[in-house]
């Protein structure tokens, strides 16, 4: 095997440890900052590199670290890749999104495990699950955005073969994956890429510190490093797509910036492989050029997720108005009037929670309504509670079946969050296995005094470190059975069925969506082409204009409804949602 890696912070010498084994690696006259050495190997075979007599380091493209960050690197031989399943791909217009926690979906949390439960993922009707990220962190349990190991599998979870069937099991079943990915920062703890070479860069500064080095000295490789490791979840695991995390935070002043390379290279990539392969950014920047094609000036992801739709939908439901949530709750029912027609709250307009004006309009004209993903709920918005707490633990069923009907029937890529399905009453809490100590105390306190700004007693707070937390945070799948549980399931499963059956609820058009609503008495409409979806959030039954010649036809509804009357009026019962066609 020819084994390489970028070391220009090497002054004199790079050793590879193989098996025990020293052999000095030598210069790559080819490559700045380069060094390289063929040796014999086999998979299992376990190596790193020292620099400059100093420690023996992980591979930074190291495939596996079967002893986690700080342990050796391990050689993956190509069976590891071996997917049995022949798949085509499945595109993102037309999807319905699941995404999932590897580490929590099920008690043993490991990707096997996971793979066991698809077939009620599947039978639910959506088409992809997004998996939260796998790359290798310090312990065994978390939420995996410390990752340090941008080209592996965390082994508590399987290692890259469980992947591999984990894909083949999804794609069986007609599934596709898409992986959340993180190159904004890399964990604190077991994050040796500094002493290798300028990964990193004092010139722009992130919430987690330096930033990862995008446009200062050495960036090119940096970006190669991150191109290369995005490409190979998808070529080499067979992955459909990724979800990119806090794009926002990636600091990048260059005038091709890595986010238009990563985006040409995928679409390099699917073209050679014939599979419709896609990226989805997470942004709080509000800017449809993020999702804009590449030839009309934008940076060409496919899709964004769009936590304005989320904020607005939260506020009309729950009420509150609490940091970013307040300009939102003041006229609740409007905001999500606006985000169902014009994507974002903020666009151009002045944000409370930022003390400044914020976004900036979407072309509804032309741009497609599937490049924004909506959801009720997500990791971020339910784990970064206090408590860490669902919408199911405030709000009664019928509540969550009216989220669920405008997540559902509304013109973007629904997104669900795993068990919402059933009104899931297990918390999604903040976890941590920090082995160091240091790391772990500042993690636990920093939290504590977080939420104690905002009036939480800090024996309130869960411990990260604990390990009922995780526990706690772990789905209960016996709670499908039970009533209101089994009703709410049942309703998920008939709103997605009939997404994918009325050709309506998939028109891409955004200009063609038209709302109707009454702020004071909490009840909404909008318009998918011959379709009618009515929600009323109050807690009394509401009459609803819907004019004449309305929809009769009901082909949903949460409680039994009647048609409208014969001027068109709906009388809709509380928290209650409803689908009308006049087809």
């Amino acid at each position: 095997m020819r084994f390489e890696v970028w070391a220009p912070k090497a002054q004199e010498s790079v050793v590879l440890r193989l098996d025990g084994e020293d052999m000095a690696m030598r210069p790559d006259p080819a490559g700045d900052g380069w060094w390289a050495v063929e040796a014999p190997a086999a998979a299992g075979s376990r190596y790193g590199y020292a620099l400059d007599g100093g420690p023996v380091l992980p591979d930074p493209r190291s495939r596996r670290q079967p002893e986690g960050p700080d342990g050796l690197s391990a050689v993956v031989g190509p069976d590891a890749y071996e997917r049995r399943v022949p798949w085509a791909g499945r595109a993102l217009p037309g999807a319905v999104l699941y995404e999932l926690h590897v580490g929590t979906f099920t008690r043993e949390g490991t990707l096997d495990a996971a793979a066991a439960q698809l077939d009620a993922v599947a039978e639910l009707g959506v088409t992809h699950v997004e998996l939260m990220p796998l790359c290798p962190f310090p312990g065994r349990h978390g939420w995996g955005y410390e990752g340090v190991s941008l080209w592996a599998v965390h082994e508590p979870y399987g290692g890259p073969a469980a992947l591999t069937r984990f894909v083949d099991a999804a794609h069986e079943r007609d599934l596709g994956v898409v992986l959340d990915v993180v190159h904004n920062h890399l964990g604190p703890s077991g994050n040796y890429l500094p002493q290798f070479g300028p990964y990193f860069t004092d010139t722009h500064h992130t919430p987690w510190g330096a930033a990862v080095n995008l446009d200062a000295p050495g960036s090119d490789e940096v970006c190669a490093f991150l191109l290369g490791s995005a490409l190979a979840w998808l070529r080499d695991f067979g992955l459909d797509g990724l979800r990119l995390d806090a794009v926002h935070a990636l600091a990048d002043t260059r005038a091709l910036t890595f986010l238009e390379e990563l985006s040409a290279e995928v679409d390099l990539l699917g073209a050679e492989t014939g599979r419709p392969l896609f990226l989805i950014a997470e942004s709080d920047l509000c800017d449809p050029r993020t999702t804009t094609p590449r030839p009309l000036g934008g940076l060409g992801l496919h899709a964004q997720w769009n936590d304005d739709f989320h904020h607005a939908l939260h506020t009309a439901l729950t009420g509150e108005s609490q940091g970013y949530y307040e300009d939102f709750a003041r006229a609740p029912i409007a905001a999500l009037a606006k985000t169902l027609t014009r994507v974002f709250f903020h666009d151009g307009t002045y944000s409370t929670f930022r003390g400044r004006t914020h976004g900036r309009p979407v072309d509804r004209t032309r741009t497609p309504a599937h490049r924004f993903l909506g959801y009720a709920q997500t990791h971020d918005q339910i784990g970064n509670r206090a408590q860490g707490d669902r919408l199911s633990a405030t709000l009664p069923p019928g509540l969550l079946a009216c989220a669920a009907a405008l997540v559902l029937t509304g013109p973007h890529t629904p997104m669900l969050f795993m068990g919402e399905e059933w009104g899931a009453t297990t918390p999604w809490q903040f976890f941590t296995d920090h082995t160091d100590p240091e790391l772990a105390r500042a993690v636990r306190d920093g939290r504590r005094r977080e939420f104690a700004a905002h009036g939480w007693a800090a024996e309130d707070i869960p411990d990260p470190q604990d390990p009922a937390t995780r526990e706690r945070s772990c789905l209960d799948r016996s709670e499908r059975d039970e009533e209101p549980h089994a009703r709410l399931l049942a309703w998920y499963r008939a709103l997605i069925a009939l997404r994918a059956d009325q050709p309506d609820l998939s028109d891409p058009d955004l200009a063609a969506v038209a709302v109707a609503f009454d702020e004071a008495e909490r009840w909404l409409t909008f318009r998918r082409g011959e379709l009618r979806i009515a929600v009323n959030l109050s807690d009394a039954p509401r009459d609803i204009p819907l004019g004449r010649g309305a929809p009769h036809r009901v082909l949903a509804s949460w409680e039994e409804v009647s048609p409208p009357d014969p001027t068109g009026v709906l009388r809709l019962p509380a928290s209650c949602a409803v689908i009308l066609t006049g087809a």
